[in-house]
C-alpha cells in the first residue's frame, strides 16, 4: 500500500573507480547519508556504481566483481540500516555456483537494499556488446516489482530503457515507479526516451547515469526523472551531483485520463489489445543472445 503524499527519491551521479568496490562503497555510503539528511526515502545510484563497468576481459571482470555477501555490499546494507533509507546500487555480481564450464557466472546486477538489511536484486535481462556486458550472463529471473512502504517499485538496467516491453512488463506487474540505473555513454534522445516510457505506461520513472571517464569512455551524466504524464521532474548535469525529486506514486494508479468527459478519454492499460500482439511473441527466436552480443562473440 503506497503512503499518501509525495515520495522523496534521490538520484546520485557518481564517478566510480574501476575494480575498487571498497572505495566505491565508501562513496556510496557518504552520498546516502547526505540524501537521508534531505529526507530521501529511496536513493538511486548508477549501473555498476560499486565496481565500474569498462572491463576489457572476462578475467578482469571476475577480479573486479563482487559477491552478494562481500564486504562492500555489506557496508551499503549496514548504511541502509543506520540511515533508514532504501537504496538501489549497481554492481557486477560474481556467482560461484558450479554451473557452466567456468563454474562462475557474472551478472550485471542492480541491488535493492532495505532499512531492515534485506537485499533484493534484479539481473540485467538486456545485454549488448559494450563494456563488461560482453562477458556477463543475461539475467535469468525476469522482471519483478517490490512492494515498499511508500509504493511499488520495479527495476531495469540501462539498455532495457530502449525496449518498450521492459517498462510495460513492470507496469503490468503493478509498478508505480520504475528505476533505471544506467551507464549511458551518450545522451542521444535519452531524456525523451525516459519521458515517453513514463507517459506510455503512466508511471513515475527515474534513470540515474554515471559521470567521469573510464578507460577512455566518457559518461556524461544527464540523469532524468519523469512523472506519469511524461512531465520532466528533474534532469542532471555532467558532473557528480545529487538531486531529490518528489513523486506522487499513487498517481500512477489512475490510468484513465479524461481530457473531455465522454469525448476524449484514454487508458494506456485498459485499451491494450494483447490479442493483436502475436508477432511480439511468435516471431522471435527463443534462447538466443542478442544480435549485438552474437556479433561480439
Amino acid at each position: 500500500m503506497s503512503q499518501p503524499g509525495p515520495v522523496r527519491v534521490c538520484g546520485v551521479q557518481t564517478d566510480p573507480v574501476l575494480a575498487e568496490p571498497g572505495a566505491n562503497a565508501g562513496l556510496i555510503c557518504d552520498r546516502m547519508a547526505e540524501a537521508a539528511s534531505k529526507g530521501a526515502h529511496l536513493v538511486v545510484f548508477p549501473e555498476a556504481a560499486l565496481t565500474g563497468y569498462v572491463f576489457d576481459s572476462r578475467d578482469q571482470a571476475l577480479d573486479g566483481a563482487v559477491e552478494a555477501e562481500s564486504p562492500a555490499v555489506r557496508s551499503v546494507r549496514d548504511a541502509c540500516r543506520e540511515l533508514g533509507v532504501w537504496t538501489v546500487f549497481g554492481a557486477i555480481e560474481r556467482i560461484r555456483d558450479g554451473v557452466g564450464p567456468d563454474r562462475t557466472r557474472l551478472h550485471n546486477t542492480a541491488f535493492l537494499s532495505s532499512p531492515s538489511g534485506e537485499l533484493h536484486r534484479y539481473r540485467k535481462v538486456h545485454t549488448l556488446c559494450l563494456g563488461v556486458d560482453r562477458f556477463t550472463t543475461p539475467g535469468d529471473e525476469g522482471f519483478r516489482v517490490w512492494e515498499l512502504p511508500f509504493g511499488r517499485v520495479g527495476l531495469n538496467i540501462c539498455y532495457a530503457g530502449s525496449f518498450p516491453e521492459s517498462a510495460r512488463a513492470l507496469q503490468l506487474l503493478g509498478a508505480q515507479l520504475i528505476v533505471l540505473p544506467t551507464n549511458w555513454p551518450d545522451l542521444y534522445l535519452k531524456t525523451e526516451q525516459i519521458r515517453l516510457r513514463a507517459l506510455e505506461n503512466h508511471v513515475n520513472y527515474i534513470a540515474v547515469n554515471r559521470v567521469g571517464t573510464e578507460r577512455g569512455v566518457v559518461f556524461p551524466g544527464g540523469s532524468v526523472a519523469a512523472g506519469p504524464r511524461g512531465e520532466l521532474l528533474a534532469e542532471g548535469g555532467s558532473e557528480p551531483l545529487s538531486f531529490v525529486v518528489e513523486m506522487d506514486l499513487l498517481s500512477a494508479d489512475a490510468n484513465r485520463v479524461v481530457q473531455t468527459p465522454g469525448s476524449y478519454e484514454f487508458d494506456y492499460v485498459a485499451d491494450r489489445r494483447p490479442d493483436a500482439y502475436a508477432p511480439l511473441r511468435d516471431l522471435e527466436p527463443e534462447g538466443q543472445p542478442t544480435g549485438s552480443r552474437k556479433a561480439g562473440d
